[in-house]
This record gives structure tokens, C-alpha cells and sequence, in this order.
């Protein structure tokens, strides 16, 4: 069944792949509206999340930062497929760096780096940012159940050699490079919601006391990383501009979790301005600390 869907699906995508963008988005809108009107993917979801996070915002407003983002989300989903044929050079051009020497200066602390992400904007086409460091880049991802698509994800991430590692792996991948003297930039996404354990770190996130990702944090203290933020922002349909901006060189200095808060506020700060960009089918705010 894994190969058949991929079969049935693969071709489809590769279609889309090589539509020119402006055919890309009339799919993209037609699909968007599909999705809020008729199929509602999860509508009351995301509606659930606009309300609890921004409650200063009236129906009205939320509805329509709500029909916003399914336009969004059906853009990210096309030019993720877009990716697999799409040029370095075009691809450079919509996903600018704006500050590409601040990961030269970076490097030249020689020590490895861990670059923090949200689900914001985009972050499927910052495979791109391979081209402007020298480190050998990694990406940490979650593996997906079925071994065909998972296979295609790695390949259209790993375009420009930064290479996937699954969650189970980061680890040891990262250690092993410290060992041997290898150094990298390794990417996580670290804004939704982990597993729950008695040892989880409660943090606030957009005025909520919510469960955080940690990782990125305790590695960095551990190993001496340096950890940054990749601010990525949407300056127009089909064009992002990314900038770095550096937490900490020194983790050890920080309190515990001081790193991860830092991180949260970079991501609520892009939120508030332009909320419809923000990953909102995710149950990101589904624990509550009282009845856990």
C-alpha cells in the first residue's frame, strides 16, 4: 500500500513541480479554498488556537487572519513540491539571506552551531542555506511512516547537500561530529509540542504555560554550540528573506531554559506581527499543566 500511494501520488507532484509560479498559485488558491470551505481541515483547530493566543482580536479579525493562513498553507505545500525542480538560482533569489556573513563569523569561532527554527514563513525552501556556510549542514527532521514518501522528503531537503537526520539520531550524529572534529550547522524546528514527561519544561508561549522543546538547548550547553535563530519572514507570495541572529556564542552563561524562552520570544515577536504565517493546524497549546 506504501508504494502504491506513493505511485499514485509521486507523479502528481512532479507535475506541479514544473509549473511556472504564477499557474502554481491559481492551484494554490483554488486548493486553499477547497480546504476552508469544503473539506474544513481543521478549521475548529486552528480557530481554537487564533482565539486562545490572540484574545484581543474580534471574530472578524480572527476569521480572516484565519482564511489568510489556508492561503499560506497551500502555498508552503506547493512550493515544497516546487523544490524538486526549482533552480539554486531561482531559488536564491526568493529565499534571500539577508546577513550571510554573520554565519561566516560564526565559523570562524570554530565551533559548531545549532540553528533554531519556527514553523514560520518557510522553512522548506532554507535547504538553500547550505550555499552560504562552509560547515557541513544538518537538518533534523521526523521520520514518516510511510518509506517511500520519507525517502522523497530527504531527497528534496538534501538538494544542496545539508543532510537529514531523523529525531533518534541527532544525538549521537551531533556527538560523533564533535569527536572527530567535524563541524556543522544543524537545523531544528523546536516550536511545537514534545511527548510529555515528568521532566518536561514548562514554558509560556504567546501568554500560555505550555510544554517546550528543550533539546537544542541542553545539547548546546553540553558541547559548548553556539545556538542562533533563523528569522525567516514572508516579504510577498513566492519570496522569503531570512536573517540569523545569534542567541548565544556562550550557552554555559545562560540559566536553564533561559535559551529556550529567548527562542520563544523571537518566534512570538513574528507572530504578533504577521500571525497568519504561523503553523496553526498543529495542537501546539493541547497540554495543560493542572490536569497532567
Amino acid at each position: 500500500m506504501q508504494l502504491l500511494a506513493y505511485i499514485l501520488v509521486y507523479p502528481l507532484l512532479w507535475m506541479v513541480s514544473i509549473l511556472p509560479f504564477r499557474l502554481l498559485y491559481l492551484i494554490s488558491d483554488g486548493l486553499s479554498l477547497l480546504l476552508y470551505y469544503i473539506i474544513g481541515y481543521r478549521k475548529k483547530v486552528v480557530y481554537s488556537n487564533l482565539k486562545l493566543v490572540l484574545p484581543n482580536k474580534t471574530e472578524k479579525e480572527l476569521k480572516l487572519i484565519q482564511k489568510k493562513f489556508y492561503k499560506h498553507l497551500c502555498d508552503m505545500f506547493l512550493e515544497m513540491a516546487k523544490t524538486m525542480t526549482i533552480s539554486e538560482k531561482e531559488l536564491k533569489k526568493r529565499f534571500k539571506v539577508l546577513n550571510p556573513e554573520e554565519f561566516q563569523r560564526l565559523e570562524s569561532l570554530n565551533k559548531s552551531v545549532l540553528l533554531m527554527y519556527g514553523h514560520y514563513a518557510s522553512w522548506e525552501w532554507s535547504v538553500v542555506l547550505q550555499n552560504y556556510i562552509n560547515f557541513k549542514g544538518f537538518g533534523v527532521y521526523k521520520k514518516l511512516a510511510n518509506k517511500y514518501f520519507d525517502k522523497l522528503v530527504r531527497d528534496i531537503r538534501s538538494k544542496y547537500n545539508t543532510q537529514l537526520i531523523s529525531t533518534k539520531e541527532t544525538i549521537s550524529v551531533i556527538n560523533q561530529n564533535e569527536i572527530e572534529g567535524n563541524k556543522s550547522i544543524t537545523a531544528f524546528l523546536s516550536d511545537q509540542s514534545p511527548r510529555l514527561t515528568k521532566e518536561v519544561y514548562w514554558g509560556t508561549f504567546m501568554g500560555i504555560e505550555t510544554p517546550c522543546f528543550t533539546g537544542a538547548e541542553r545539547l548546546a550547553k553540553k558541547l559548548d554550540l553556539t545556538i542562533a535563530y533563523l528569522k525567516v519572514n514572508k516579504v510577498k507570495r513566492g519570496h522569503y528573506e531570512a536573517e540569523i541572529i545569534t542567541l548565544s556564542e556562550n550557552p554555559k552563561d545562560f540559566k536553564d531554559y533561559e535559551l529556550t524562552d529567548l527562542f520563544l520570544r523571537e518566534v512570538e515577536k513574528q507572530i504578533y506581527e504577521a500571525p497568519e504565517y504561523y503553523f496553526w493546524t498543529h495542537k501546539r497549546w493541547k497540554h495543560n499543566r493542572e490536569t497532567t
